[in-house]
């Protein structure tokens, strides 16, 4: 896949730092309950542009969709409520010099985007800004040089600057979506790696679909994918990098249960497979391939990821007598377990932000994703249907994506498996599309680190 790359990153200004200047206020905790009303306006063309790119897109056209991209991230959060451009008053060009913040105040926005594109030696200028209606004054200003073709990424940095400033959190727009793409009845599903920008587009597969792939994890600090296939009915565990397209067989395990996840600085992986008749937890050093034992015991220990600093590991295990969840030192000691709630839980994972872990949950023939801290109090179930699980943290730890299956008949016909998101809120859920039937979600750090 080849490398996507901002050429040159130039910030203009920023005014405004002091909230005493400004009147917006996202609460982000509260989810879709008082979406901030924002407007975004088209990028208007600069005239001394080259109106046509090389791919025959106007570059007024252009414009219009990054503005799009911006609108549509920001839409699906949650928060915000982007007005109807049939409302605007004011044309993109003068906006973007000097709003007449009456006209935007007159349909209720309270703040406002507005950009400007150039072509020139087959390089794209993108400049926006970020205006505070209610307090008529400029928050943000920003601009990037890149190559035409990084348009719709450039859509996504903006409106992660954009999150950032509004809501005091970092963005989780330029990231990317690697999960299992399947297709065909569920008795005999045809099941391939693929990878989306996180709204869905610039689907790309990875694999043929030769052999059954299962569970794709990103790596926290890069765009490496460590996976699980199967090769002669064993499970052998790849890395995969997804900018260069080459992969590598970090080794065969017989007997493992669950997919391997990375550490926190992307040296390890840990995993869980059974050995001796015994399912325990190990890690693999991924440069001189030592495999570490980390827990012993004769229950079955599953489902192992780390905390972000790398100290402490959570997992689920049946040693109380029904699956539940633990967490332990990452040296495999002070094993403690912090669900106690009724049903059995499962597939901890815990968040980037190190504050909650989420999980499974199975009880009364319902499935539930849930969240809690990390010492077990606070639990809170988020979404509940007839089949869902594998959550995955999107990079700042305010959202979920995970899979849910639908119900098929006796012949394996009818079923479906799809991707949806939820914020920790459990306010805003939304169906997550996809080319075809997808499972298995993990989510990357932001590109633009």
């Amino acid at each position: 896949m080849k490398k996507l790359k901002i050429l040159f990153f130039s910030l203009f200004f920023i005014l405004i730092q002091s909230v005493s200047y400004s009147l917006i206020e996202v609460d982000i905790s509260r989810g879709n309950l008082n979406p901030l009303p924002i407007s975004v306006s088209p990028l208007f063309a600069d005239k001394k542009s080259n109106n046509l790119l090389k791919n025959d897109l106007k570059i007024e056209n252009l414009g219009l969709k990054i503005a799009d991209v911006i609108e549509n991230n920001l839409e699906q959060t949650g928060l915000f409520n982007t007005l109807s451009r049939e409302a605007f008053l004011q044309k993109p060009d003068i906006a973007h010099l000097k709003p007449r913040f009456e006209d935007w105040a007159l349909i209720k926005s309270q703040a406002l985007i507005t950009g400007k594109i150039t072509y020139k030696d087959e390089k794209l200028k993108v400049e926006f800004r970020l205006w505070d209606v209610l307090a008529g004054r400029e928050m943000l200003a920003l601009a990037f040089t890149t190559v035409p073709n990084n348009w719709r990424r450039i859509g996504h940095i903006i409106s992660d600057k954009i999150y950032e400033r509004l809501t005091g959190e970092k963005g989780y727009f330029d990231t990317r979506i690697i999960y299992v793409a399947e297709a065909g009845p569920k008795t005999q599903r045809v099941k391939k790696l693929a990878i989306m920008d996180q709204d869905g587009f610039n689907t790309k597969y990875l694999t043929l679909g030769n052999e059954l792939v299962l569970t794709p994890r990103f790596n926290p600090t890069n765009q490496m994918v460590t996976y699980l296939s199967y090769f002669k009915n064993l499970p052998r565990v790849y890395l995969l990098d997804i900018e260069t397209g080459m992969q590598e067989v970090v080794g065969d395990f017989p007997g493992m249960t669950f997919a391997p996840r990375f550490s926190p600085d992307g040296k390890k992986i840990i995993m869980s497979f059974a050995k001796d008749g015994n399912s325990d937890i190990y890690t693999m050093n991924l440069e001189n391939r030592i495999v570490e034992r980390i827990t012993n015991h004769p229950s079955i220990d599953t489902s192992p990821s780390f905390s972000p600093d790398g100290k402490y590991i959570t997992f689920n295990s049946d040693r109380s007598g029904f699956q539940q969840i633990y967490v332990m030192k990452s040296d495999g000691s002070s094993v403690r377990r912090i669900s106690f709630g009724r049903g059995l839980y499962g597939t901890p994972v815990w968040s980037p932000r190190g504050d909650l872990i989420a999980f499974t949950k199975l009880h009364k023939g319902k499935f539930y994703i849930g969240v809690m801290r990390v010492d077990g109090s606070g639990e809170r179930l988020l979404t509940e249907n007839y089949y869902q699980e594998a959550p995955s943290w999107s990079p700042n730890g305010r959202v979920l994506i995970f899979y849910r299956e639908t119900k098929t008949d006796s012949e394996g016909k009818g079923f479906s498996a799809k991707l949806w998101s939820i914020d920790l809120t459990g306010y805003n859920e939304r169906k997550v599309e996809t080319l075809t039937d997808a499972s298995d979600p993990s989510w990357s750090s932001l590109l633009s680190n």
